[in-house]
């Protein structure tokens, strides 16, 4: 082979591979090692620990005994999700908690797949960018964040919850997109007909108009009780379709599991719903709900009722109504991630691994810097001198167009790094062996931290206007002039 050839055939080589996939797949690979190199660091070793307790009681129960009178060999923990969840979990009552596991965290990667995918997409379209590519590096940046690893390393189940209450989300906006074009009510539609007529053809509209929105949250609320006040936003948001189906789903998955279970149900319902006391004391330091906060200022086993109370009910209504705000402004996302974080918040107990909804939070964060940086180099960059000259009243930004937006991206990365550190563990105390205040205001800022970062973005989460909404927008009509009179 002559020279030449060599470099003709160096030269067709060079011209088939695409040098941009090839940086995309190395800045991948970069992703993923920096990810795992974090679980490395601030991870905690897990080895399933609750899918032990969850397979333990659900054997304890196919054996004929009681659900929730099973205490794990050596915390003593039980089982405290409602019938419907364990009816849900008995496939895997037999396996070994590794098979078990690794059944649980797949599904738990694909779930979470599926959420960034519905969640990047908008933001994807709107810059261009590619959405495949957009998720696959969002992926290893959301695997090795606090709430992620804890759910996949425990092996819970609240990836697949979120997966739920997101399916909504996209079926609010399937069904915003569907009224836009001017479609028919979906009970008009022909996915409502053929819910009652059949008709398989049908089932191509009732999926793009957004027909199941509710169904995804009543089934986690029949798992999960927390989900519920995502039932509360609809009713508050006035979305009534989608909370008569929430609603609706909930209550016939929680009959089945009373036609199925109905002891356990009732001992459930009467008893175990209301003793907190069964996953630990409030004051415990991966409790970060408000409960636990107010414990661990107090340095007591649990938060003063009336103060809890007090402090609860004034969130929940920041919270509700922020959520609306941002829904009337055409956010959803933003909406459902301050319902989410506020139910963590009012929550009586508020694991690490519950706080999911803190990775919408970090986006909508980077979202909201990139629509104020680019809304703010609009005029500059299209009008010119003469343009900006002519502006009259307006003026361009204090700031420097580039550095608009600047203190929302660095929330952004102080969210996300907080997450990913996890600065709690180190300042971990255990009542009455060593008080919350025994490494200073630092040690309780630091074992607090995450539960303060979920007030702060309660009160404070921006939403972006027109962003992504989950309603048909009211056509603008121009106000008559009134005619002056003839003199």
């Amino acid at each position: 082979m002559t020279a030449r050839t060599r470099t003709g055939v160096v030269d067709r080589v060079r011209a088939a591979v695409d040098r941009r996939a090839v940086r995309r797949a190395g800045l991948l690979l970069v992703l993923f090692v920096a990810g795992w190199l974090a679980v490395r660091a601030f991870g905690r070793g897990y080895h399933f620990f609750d899918m032990k307790i969850y397979l333990g009681a659900l054997r304890h129960w196919v054996d004929g005994e009681d659900l929730y009178r099973y205490a794990a060999p050596v915390s003593g923990l039980g089982f405290t999700y409602p019938p419907f969840a364990a009816i849900v979990m008995l496939p895997i009552a037999f396996l070994t908690a590794t098979v078990a596991g690794w059944i649980n965290l797949l599904a738990s990667v694909a779930a979470l797949w599926l959420v960034l995918s519905a969640l990047l997409a908008p933001i994807a379209g709107r810059y261009g960018w590619s959405r495949r590519w957009a998720v696959a590096f969002a992926l290893p940046l959301a695997l090795c964040t606090e709430p992620v690893r804890e759910s996949l390393g425990y092996g819970q189940v609240n990836l697949l919850l979120t997966g739920l209450v997101v399916a909504d989300l996209v079926a609010l906006r399937r069904r915003a997109r569907a009224a836009a074009r001017g479609g028919a009510a979906w009970r008009d539609s022909p996915g409502f007909r053929f819910l009652w007529r059949g008709g398989f053809g049908a089932w191509g509209d009732f999926w793009r108009g957004g027909g199941w929105a509710g169904v995804g949250i009543g089934l986690a609320a029949a798992i999960k009780l927390t989900p519920a006040l995502f039932i509360v936003y609809l009713l508050v948001t006035r979305q009534w379709r989608a909370a008569r189906t929430a609603i609706a789903t909930a209550a016939a998955v929680t009959s089945l599991a009373f036609l199925l279970a109905p002891g356990t149900s009732l001992a459930y319902f009467g008893d175990v719903l209301w003793n907190t006391e069964r996953v630990g004391n409030a004051d415990t330091t991966p409790n970060q709900s408000l409960a636990g906060l107010l414990a661990r200022l107090f340095d007591s086993t649990e938060a003063p009722t009336l103060i809890w109370l007090t402090f609860s009910l004034v969130l929940l209504t920041v919270g509700l109504t922020r959520a609306k705000a941002a829904h009337g402004e055409g956010d959803e996302l933003a909406a459902f991630t301050l319902v989410g974080l506020t139910a963590n918040l009012v929550s009586p107990v508020s694991w690490t691994h519950h706080l999911v909804f803190l990775l919408p939070a970090v986006l909508i964060l980077g979202d909201a810097a990139l629509r104020r940086r680019d809304a703010a180099r609009l005029p500059l960059r299209r009008l010119g001198a003469a343009g900006q000259a002519g502006l009259g009243g307006m003026r361009a930004p204090i700031w420097f167009p580039r550095f608009t937006g600047a203190r929302h991206a660095a929330a952004a990365v102080a969210v996300y790094a907080l997450i990913v550190v996890s600065p709690l563990w180190p300042y971990q105390h255990t009542l009455p062996q060593t008080s919350h205040y025994a490494d200073g205001a630092w040690g309780v800022l630091m074992e607090n931290s995450l539960a303060l970062l979920l007030i702060v973005l309660v009160t404070a989460l921006p939403w972006r206007p027109g962003a992504e909404p989950a309603f048909r927008p009211k056509p603008w009509i121009a106000p008559r002039q009134k005619r002056r009179p003839r003199r």
